[in-house]
């Protein structure tokens, strides 16, 4: 399968050790994490995916080792109705992104647990999607050019500015996402 990810980002992730992909997922999972917790908080049933949600993108900035409980929380996560296969697919605004969201989010998951560099650029790769998307329905934006210069800053190692810029992105998103709901 060919992805989105920069070629020299896919190099570094193969090449590089397992915290540099297990940062990388982190902030590709944080700047995704306002389309799904945003557009799925406050929808009856859906408080402890939220929850899990939230706890696990959390969990993920302890880049210096996998999460002990991934496995558990990737079978919780693959639960979710977004990650379910639907007869007549996913078309409202709201599901697409929090599908996106979510298959980041797995993949995030999946990679900090074995440090997988095909797992991240699975991550980086929802992401990239997602973000293609939004600049198509999106006059003017320029998330996709954005999302790439992110990821190739997850590879810097600096984890604090990292998380900034991550949740800084993640809300702009956010903010696009609900431009687009029908009122």
């Amino acid at each position: 399968m060919e992805t989105l990810v920069e070629g020299t980002v896919e190099a570094a992730l193969r090449d590089g050790p397992g915290d540099a992909v297990r940062l990388y997922v982190a902030a590709c999972a944080e700047r995704m994490a306002p389309l799904f917790v945003g557009l799925r908080a406050g929808v009856s049933g859906r408080e402890a995916d939220v929850d899990l949600y939230v706890e696990s993108v959390s969990g993920l900035w302890h880049a210096d080792r996998p999460l002990a409980d991934v496995a558990e929380r990737v079978r919780l996560l693959e639960r979710f109705p977004e990650l379910q296969p639907h007869e007549e697919g996913i078309t409202g605004v709201a599901d697409t992104y929090a599908f996106f969201g979510a298959l980041g989010l797995r993949y995030a998951l999946l990679a900090n647990g074995s440090g997988s560099a095909d797992d991240a650029v699975s991550c980086g790769h929802a992401a990239l999607t997602a973000m293609g998307m939004l600049d198509q329905n999106a006059v003017g934006a320029s998330f996709l050019a954005d999302e790439q210069r992110l990821q190739s800053l997850s590879l810097s190692g600096d984890a604090a500015g990292l998380w900034d810029a991550s949740a800084t992105a993640g809300r702009e998103r956010f903010r696009a996402v609900v431009g687009r709901l029908p009122r």
